[in-house]
C-alpha cells in the first residue's frame, strides 16, 4: 500500500461517481457517523450532489455539502488476512437456528 488512507477536505473529493467513505457532520439530528457515498451527477429531474450509496431509486438519501466534513478512499482489501468461516461441520439435525418450519 503506497499512499495513507487518511481523512480529506470534502472539496479534493472525486466527483466521478466512485464509491468513498465520508463523514457526516454531527447535528441536532445526532452524532456524526461514517457512510459510504457517490457524487451523482444532475439528471433533468434534480440536482447532482453526493448520495448515500446504499439509496435505492424513489428512496435517495442526499447530503447537502455542509452536512459533510471530510472523505477518504475505499480501504483496499488486504486478500492474505481475509478468511471465511469454516463449513458446518455438526450433526445435520435439520433444525440448525431455528425450527425448520
Amino acid at each position: 500500500m503506497g499512499e495513507t488512507v487518511r481523512w480529506r477536505d470534502m472539496q479534493t473529493a472525486p466527483r466521478d461517481g466512485s464509491r468513498i467513505l465520508v463523514t457526516i457532520r454531527s447535528s441536532e439530528q445526532g452524532p456524526g457517523a461514517v457512510d459510504l457515498a457517490y457524487w451523482s451527477k444532475a439528471d433533468q429531474y434534480g440536482e447532482g450532489g453526493w448520495r448515500s450509496s446504499d439509496s435505492t431509486p424513489g428512496l435517495i438519501i442526499q447530503y447537502a455539502e455542509p452536512e459533510l466534513k471530510c472523505w477518504m478512499p475505499m480501504p483496499a482489501a488486504d486478500f492474505d488476512r481475509m478468511t471465511m468461516p469454516s463449513a458446518w461441520e455438526g450433526e445435520d439435525d435439520g433444525e440448525l437456528g431455528g425450527s425448520g418450519i
